[in-house]
C-alpha cells in the first residue's frame, strides 16, 4: 500500500494505492454508490458502504473523490480536499 499527498491548485490530493485485485474501470461509477459492491461477498467481507461514506464528507468539505484501477493490477482511490482550513461544521451540517 502507497499513501501520498500533494499540492493541487489550492487543494490537497491525497491518494491510497494497493496492489490488490483492481477493478475493471467500466464499472468505477458504481464504487462510491452505497450497498455497491464489484465483488462478491464470498470473494471479500463488507457490504458495499465504505466508498459512499468517504464520498458524502470529502464532497461535504468541498473536496472531490476518484477511482483508478486494472483488473489484477491494483487500484488507487483519490480525494482531494481545500487547502486552507474549511469553516466549522454545526450539527445541523453533520455527515
Amino acid at each position: 500500500i502507497e499513501i501520498g499527498a500533494e499540492s493541487v491548485h489550492g487543494m490537497v490530493r491525497y491518494s491510497v494505492k494497493d496492489n490488490g485485485v483492481g477493478f475493471n474501470m467500466a464499472h468505477a461509477d458504481r464504487l462510491f454508490g452505497i450497498f455497491q459492491r464489484l465483488h462478491g461477498s464470498d470473494q471479500f467481507d463488507g457490504i458495499g458502504i465504505g466508498l459512499s461514506i468517504v464520498k458524502r464528507i470529502v464532497t461535504r468539505f468541498g473536496g472531490t473523490v476518484t477511482a483508478t484501477g486494472q483488473e489484477g493490477a491494483g487500484a488507487t482511490i483519490s480525494f482531494t480536499l481545500p487547502a486552507s482550513a474549511p469553516p466549522a461544521v454545526t450539527d445541523a451540517g453533520a455527515v
